[in-house]
């Protein structure tokens, strides 16, 4: 298993992705705590606050960097706007999953941030496949997919999540490097 300080730190124009930090839990659980995030998530509970956010932080500080990464958003003059993390899904495929906070929707980030990660993915990591998913309630999630190259499989599965307690209709996206 790696240690943080041997986690990766990826840049792109306007973001840094790297591991999160004890002294990022209370700008994520700031904005963790719109339930607009939440909901469109498979894992992050609602209410979401402080003590999840130390949680989320202490775990990605234990995750095994070869199979798992998880990297806060941040933006240059803003800090921390949201979260990326790559992960062994079911199939024990590599999965994406990310969110940004709302104050910084519509302006590229998430995919930018994606497009960022993915690069670091196929390069640093040797990944060629990465699948994804966006609950069909959010086109918007599934936008930011496409503009990052992933394309719709067909499949709709029916994925868990923790903060609506419910199965929802998960739209499966894949991308070829």
């Amino acid at each position: 298993m790696c240690v943080i300080e041997r986690s990766p730190v990826i840049e792109t124009r306007r973001l840094a992705l790297r591991a999160p930090e004890m002294s990022d839990a209370p700008r994520i659980a700031s904005l963790g705590a719109d339930y607009a995030i939440s909901k469109m998530t498979t894992r992050m509970p609602w209410p979401y606050g402080q003590a999840d956010a130390e949680e989320f932080v202490a775990r990605v500080h234990a995750q095994d960097w070869s199979r798992n990464a998880t990297f806060v958003i941040d933006l240059e003059d803003a800090g921390v706007v949201g979260v990326l993390g790559f992960f062994p899904n079911e199939e024990d495929r590599l999965e994406v999953g990310y969110w940004v906070g709302r104050p910084y929707w519509g302006r590229g980030l998430a995919t930018e941030a994606l497009q960022g990660a993915l690069s670091w993915a196929a390069h640093d990591w040797r990944r060629k496949l990465v699948v994804a998913g966006h609950f069909a309630d959010n086109p918007a999630s599934g936008q930011v997919l496409v503009k990052a190259g992933f394309l719709y499989t067909g499949v709709i599965a029916d994925k868990d999540s923790v903060s609506r307690g419910a199965s929802v209709p998960t739209r499966m996206m894949v991308w070829l490097a």
